[in-house]
Order: C-alpha cells, then sequence, then structure tokens
C-alpha cells in the first residue's frame, strides 16, 4: 500500500469513529421565546426610581393586577354649590349635564380599563368608586346620587385623587396609563389652590392630567398649556364632545395649547 493510500484510509477509519452521520443535518437551536405584545396604545414604562413611589421597596408579597397595562380612568367631578346653576346648560343644571356626560363616557371605555370617581360636594372630598374594570352600571348609579353644595377644594381633591392612581401604578409594577380626568365649574375656594399639586404630578409621574372646564372658559389654574390638557366646554354638547376627547388622548403627548 502506497503512503498516500495509508493516510486516506486512515482518515476514513477516524471520521466514522466520530458516529458522525452527514446524512442527517445538524439540530437547529430552539427559538428564544418572545412575550406577547400587548394590545392597544398602552405605555410600557417600567417602575422608575420616582414613581409609583407606593411601590417602592413594597412589591413582594403586595397585590399585583392581573393585567400589568390596564388603562386607568380616575374622574374627579365638581359637585360644588354652583354646579346647581343652568348658566350655559340649557334647561339642565350643570350638575346634571355632568352626570349624562359622564355617564356617556363610561359607557364608551373599553370594559376592561379600570375606572374610578371621586365626588367634592357639602359633605367633602370622597372617592365613591374605587378603580376597577366593568364597574359601568354602578358609576352611573352613583352619579346619579350625586347632589351638588359646598365649595371647590381642588387641591385636596387632586392630590387625593393622585394618590389612587399612585397605588394603582403600585399593583401594575408602574406599567400602563393613568388619566386623572377632573370636570368643574370654577376656580378653587380660597386655600386650595392645585398649582402645586400639579407640578408634583407632571413632574414626577406618567399620569396625563385633563380638565375640562364647564362653562368658564380658559381661565383656570389647571389650564396649563405644554403641561395640562384643557378643554373649554360651553355647553353640554361641548362637554360630552370634550369626555369623548379623553379616549384620544395617548400617555406621551404635546400640547403647544387649547383654546
Amino acid at each position: 500500500m502506497s503512503v498516500r493510500a495509508a493516510v486516506l484510509l486512515a482518515a476514513a477509519l477516524a471520521f466514522a469513529g466520530t458516529g458522525c452521520d452527514d446524512s442527517k443535518p445538524p439540530a437547529k437551536p430552539a427559538a428564544a421565546a418572545v412575550p406577547e405584545k400587548p394590545k392597544g396604545p398602552v405605555s410600557t414604562r417600567p417602575l422608575t426610581p420616582a414613581w409609583p413611589a407606593a411601590a417602592q421597596g413594597k412589591t413582594e408579597g403586595a397585590s399585583i393586577s392581573g393585567d400589568l397595562f390596564a388603562r386607568n380612568y380616575y374622574v374627579v367631578l365638581d359637585a360644588s354649590g354652583s354646579m346647581t346653576e343652568r348658566g350655559c346648560s340649557g334647561d339642565l343644571t350643570k350638575i346634571d349635564a355632568a352626570r349624562n356626560a359622564l355617564a356617556a363616557f363610561a359607557e364608551s371605555l373599553p370594559a376592561d380599563a379600570n375606572l374610578g370617581l371621586q365626588v367634592f360636594d357639602a359633605r367633602g372630598v370622597r372617592e365613591q368608586i374605587p378603580l376597577a374594570p366593568r364597574n359601568r352600571d354602578r358609576f352611573k348609579a352613583v352619579l346619579a346620587s350625586v347632589r351638588a353644595g359646598g365649595g371647590t377644594p381642588l387641591h385636596g381633591a387632586i392630590v387625593q385623587a393622585y394618590a389612587k392612581l399612585e397605588a394603582q401604578g403600585s399593583r401594575q409594577l408602574g406599567y400602563g396609563e393613568y388619566h386623572l380626568v377632573v370636570v368643574t365649574d370654577g376656580e378653587a375656594s380660597d386655600g386650595h389652590d392645585p398649582t402645586a399639586a400639579v407640578k408634583v404630578i407632571l413632574d414626577r409621574s406618567p399620569v396625563v392630567l385633563h380638565t375640562i372646564g364647564f362653562c368658564i372658559g380658559t381661565k383656570h389654574s389647571l389650564n396649563q398649556p405644554g403641561r395640562t390638557i384643557y378643554r373649554a366646554a360651553d355647553d353640554p354638547t361641548q362637554l360630552r364632545q370634550s369626555l369623548s376627547d379623553v379616549l384620544a388622548e395617548a400617555p406621551s403627548f404635546a400640547v403647544t395649547g387649547f383654546k
């Protein structure tokens, strides 16, 4: 046997000893699992060191939401004494027009969106319905029972409403959408200027602040062009439309001014 033949034979025997079978293609590595992308215009902002403060160091053992990407709409209804007036609301009192518009707003929300209600009236600032999905019938029933009276403690109302959204943010680990919707017909009572509270909300959180000024035009402390979303509603139809517009707003937005 020649030297060349011996070398080829040795190489063939070595290859056979490895047990390789070139008739079978190599197995492909398993594909990495891809998490399902949430549907709809939701924020994917995670928990940050600044917000929600209620969640810092407290997520272990806490009640975690079954829907981390839920949209949240917390309504603050001004039921102060001036809401008994008719003003620009035609034959209805302003509180009746607000009740009707908010009932329609509740019906227009997706069933899985969380909806809550806070009212301030002669008895002070009170949460009437906590944030939850599929509570529209209860929301409308509570609205029907609201009676106007008292002052306009906007600062306290906004602070308490923000605390509810922040607590929900803790349950959702900072993900999702957070909308604070204020329906009011006047400026804050003396000593209840909400400006400082609004600054904290806008500087430290992803909460979007929507204000509908009913029968008061655009001159209001909650109208801060470039920072807050303010809509002036001069009749019940505009009030309904302004609430409908809330659904079109995404968590990230640019505002150049509202008239």
